[in-house]
């Protein structure tokens, strides 16, 4: 088992700044670069955020997202 691994990822939801016309992006990118190796972040989103997953996997991030019942999207960004 990785470090970390088991711990309780940080949770970002940006659904309330979309919904107010913001732009996440900054927020996001804050949040993730301060990650240390096996750290998580669960971020929420109302879609799956497909350009994002694509832009951190090729700064090294790992990204598993997965469809809520509610239709919004969890998707956990983690550094090896």
């Amino acid at each position: 088992m990785k470090p970390g691994s088991m711990a309780k990822p940080r949770t970002l939801d940006v659904r309330p700044l979309i919904a107010r016309g913001e732009e996440p992006f900054e927020k996001i990118m804050l949040s993730v670069s301060s990650l240390a190796p096996g750290e998580r972040l669960l971020l929420v989103t109302p879609f799956l955020p497909s350009p994002l997953i694509e832009r951190l996997q090729a700064d090294g991030f790992h990204a598993r997202p997965e469809r809520r019942h509610d239709g919004s999207w969890e998707t956990q960004f983690s550094r090896e």
